[in-house]
């Protein structure tokens, strides 16, 4: 029995049918617009006096098709969370616009908010932590439905079954459990089970698998490939890790202190990237070594990342990029298209005939210039 989104019965089916009105599986319309958003934080000092403004996300925009996956990739302090719960307007932004399904969230009020959050559902990165220890599984999983009175008791019921079922867990078994009973995937199943519960046409995940081992990893980024085909669903996909994120990505959007810096389709990113960034991301993923059997890191970004208080002037990277020149240093890189379907925000970009080389194109710089 499934359970339409106003609460009544739609007859016997199954989940991957069950589509809000208004939405065409598999469409290429335009999901999710942000637009130029910034969210900003104020840090008080000892005694409570202000100390200056965080720049957590920075004029940042992008589009979200229907049915289609962005992985957003970075190091720990990039905004990539920061940018998830400003969306979901969590708190929302600074300024800019977050358009979902043709509606600008920032304008709305919060019971109106709170509506509209049903089609846009987030996965976080501690299951445990997002669930009631209290409870037992199935009523976790129905909790959205009671929320929003989807249906009576009975078609609640059914309806978490389905859901279990769907995510690879056994209703009879797992359903009786609490989650402290369960295993760290399984509980990450079961996040994932309530927020497909209302349907939603949105997921934004968090580092959804990074608290999991990894063959445990491939499992749940199986799920949730298998369920955006079955649900017709679109994914705000959130991670550090570059070989993750290109498993269950259409496009990437590398993400560096507060800024996307290159965005393009999961393949060619991944072949032939073009801003410095990405490319010192891809070599610091570790690879086996056929000689010793041990794995092995390419270590190739050096320094820190800087504070997002006082972010660099120019391009954020530079200070860490061994191709920067003056220009670098005075003047913001703007997203531009170099190929087909590729952005990057670089004044001096890679190029492919540069066979990955870092200085093949471009002039020296002077050191005082890279790392001032």
């Amino acid at each position: 029995m499934t359970v339409n989104g106003s609460g009544t019965t739609a007859g016997t089916g199954t989940l991957p049918g069950d589509v809000p009105a208004g939405r065409t599986p598999g469409g290429g319309k335009v999901l999710l617009e942000v637009r130029h958003l910034v969210q900003e934080f104020p840090v008080r000092n000892a005694g409570g006096v202000k100390g200056g403004m965080l720049q957590a996300v920075s004029d940042v925009s992008f589009s979200l098709h229907a049915g289609e996956s962005l992985g957003v990739v970075g190091e720990t302090g990039s905004g990539k969370s920061t940018l998830a719960r400003s969306i979901v307007q969590a708190p929302p932004p600074r300024s800019g616009e977050v358009i979902f399904d043709g509606v600008d969230l920032v304008k709305l009020k919060r019971r109106q908010m709170e509506r509209l959050r049903r089609h846009m559902q987030m996965v976080f990165q501690d299951p445990f932590g997002s669930l009631d220890p209290k409870w037992r599984v199935s009523d976790i999983v129905a909790e959205p439905l009671v929320a929003y009175r989807v249906g009576g008791r009975q078609e609640r019921r059914a309806r978490v079954d389905l859901l279990l079922e769907l995510v690879g867990l056994d209703p009879e078994v797992h359903g009786v459990r609490h989650p402290g009973q369960l295993s760290g995937g399984q509980a990450q199943r079961v996040a994932i089970a309530r927020a497909i519960a209302l349907s939603p046409q949105l997921l934004i995940c968090d580092e959804p698998v990074s608290s999991l081992d990894v063959l445990v990893q491939a499992q749940v980024l199986n799920l949730f490939e298998k369920l955006r085909q079955e649900l017709d669903l679109a994914y705000l996909f959130i991670a550090h890790d570059l070989a993750l994120v290109k498993q269950v990505s259409d496009r990437v959007a590398v993400m560096y202190l507060g800024k996307f810096c290159e965005v393009g389709p999961s393949e060619s990113l991944y072949e032939e990237p073009l801003h410095p960034y990405t490319f010192a991301l891809l070599k610091s993923i570790p690879d086996p070594d056929p000689e010793t059997g041990r794995v092995r890191s390419k270590d190739v970004i050096s320094g820190e990342l800087p504070s997002p208080l006082d972010p660099p002037s120019g391009c954020r990277f530079r200070t860490r990029c061994p191709r920067a020149q003056a220009r670098c240093a005075e003047e913001v890189p703007e997203l531009r298209m170099v190929g087909e379907d590729h952005l990057v925000a670089c004044h001096f970009p890679l190029s492919v005939k540069s066979g990955g080389d870092l200085t093949a194109v471009g002039s020296a710089v002077a050191p005082d210039t890279a790392s001032s």
